[in-house]
């Protein structure tokens, strides 16, 4: 009868303790630190927690009429609204082109910003990147005709009962005026995915994670802070390598 217990004793332990070493061995899987020469997986990925694990989902997974061996696979790619793929359970998915974080090609991280992709230049734990963007003027919300009236007033002729010259005639410049293109910079904390305008105010939030590179960094001018965010930018991200899941 002791016999017995203890086989049910051991079997129950098994069972129990399998799933806690899996774990543990996932845990313990041998971390990469990243370096100049190290590739991304090419293809697309969904949400940052796929850029931390490098998992994306790759060509061979993706339902499209573009050839797997056009050099431009993945600009044409980015073309279409909606992309198809297979999960892990071999069923069908779709997924719209905005809802995707980014992919990779050639081993380089690309990233998207108002539907459009940019490369990523600088990879660290923080990283860098410069994207064409759009900006509007909050002025041109200010007038129903889609541009800035210096003459309208949301309040009516309270002011002087002043009459728009604007509002009389069509004008095609109008709408150009509300919006430009402009290169801006940006940063990723890769430990949160967020994106952050490369500015002092946060590379110095950044820098926290830190504590003696942040106060070096708080005791700069202002002019120094924003002259020298780069640098410590880099002093941060060779105190705090990249690591990446092994194969």
């Amino acid at each position: 009868m002791r016999r017995v217990n203890g086989i049910f004793l051991f079997i129950a332990l098994f069972v129990f303790c399998v799933p806690d070493a899996y774990l543990l061995a996932q845990e313990t899987k041998e971390l990469i630190k990243y370096t100049p020469d190290f590739r991304f997986n090419d293809g697309i990925y969904l949400n940052f927690e796929q850029v931390k694990l490098n998992q994306p989902i790759p060509k061979a997974k993706l339902l499209t009429s573009v050839d797997y061996n056009d050099r431009e696979f993945f600009k044409k790619l980015m073309e279409m609204d909606r992309m198809y793929f297979y999960d892990d359970m071999g069923v069908r998915q779709e997924v719209i082109r905005n809802n995707i974080w980014g992919y990779a090609r050639n081993g380089v991280l690309y990233v998207q910003i108002q539907g459009n992709f940019n490369r990523i230049t600088f990879v660290g734990t923080i990283c860098h990147f410069v994207a064409d963007v759009t900006t509007y003027d909050s002025r041109y919300n200010n007038s129903p005709y889609g541009y800035y009236d210096p003459y309208y007033s949301p309040y009516g002729y309270g002011y002087g009962n002043y009459y728009s010259p604007y509002s009389s005639y069509y004008d095609p410049y109008r709408q150009s005026n509300s919006s430009r293109t402009e290169l801006k910079q940006y940063l990723i904390d890769f430990e949160t995915g967020k994106v952050l305008d490369f500015d002092s105010d946060n590379t110095e939030l950044l820098l926290m994670k830190d504590d003696k590179l942040y106060e070096e960094y708080v005791r700069l001018s202002r002019k120094q802070k924003k002259d020298l965010m780069f640098v410590y930018i880099r002093k941060f991200n060779e105190s705090h390598p990249l690591m990446f899941p092994g194969e």
